[in-house]
């Protein structure tokens, strides 16, 4: 089972089109962390499972989701909602009372991922405007494997990112 998880691109539409068709073969779900600014009905959110984040004002997004993929549950939220800025234990409160066993978010625009009590923590970072010690435009793909899990980021050239995959 693959995932693609992108968030925070801020209008930039064009990327998510992009995503979606050098990947459509190859990943199983599509999700998007928030901060899209795209309308709630356009053609990208057929593919993409989407939250609403700080910045989707108007839209019928929900504002935290769990989603069945058949080998996991996936349980995502943008982040702001969850003060994701001031650690993850309110996130973690969250997705455990969810039965998750990835829980994905945006809103810092920092890359990172953690593993506890087994769930997968992962931010994809920022596609369009990233910040913190990692200035560059990313996504994440994550694999489950028999093994477990695979995360590695991507950058926006689709460049599999040195020093960023990991596996849990």
């Amino acid at each position: 089972m693959r995932y693609l998880v992108v968030s925070d691109n801020h209008g930039d539409r064009k990327i998510l089109q992009e995503l979606l068709d050098r990947y459509k073969q190859e990943v199983d779900f599509f999700f998007h962390c928030g901060d899209s600014e795209l309308a709630d009905d356009d053609s990208l959110w057929q593919t993409y499972y989407g939250v609403q984040g700080n910045c989707d004002f108007g839209t019928d997004f929900k504002t935290k989701r769990l989603i069945d993929t058949g080998e996991d549950q996936v349980y995502m939220t943008h982040g702001h909602l969850s003060n994701v800025r001031f650690g993850l234990t309110q996130l973690a409160l969250e997705a455990e009372e969810q039965q998750a066993t990835i829980a994905l978010f945006g809103h810092t625009h920092q890359l990172g991922c953690e593993f506890h009590q087994g769930i997968l923590f992962l931010n994809p970072g920022s596609i369009s405007q990233p910040r913190g010690p990692i200035m560059i435009p990313a996504y994440a793909l994550i694999d489950r494997i028999s093994e477990g899990l695979h995360v590695q980021y991507y950058n926006r050239r689709h460049q599999p990112m040195d020093k960023l995959a990991f596996d849990f």
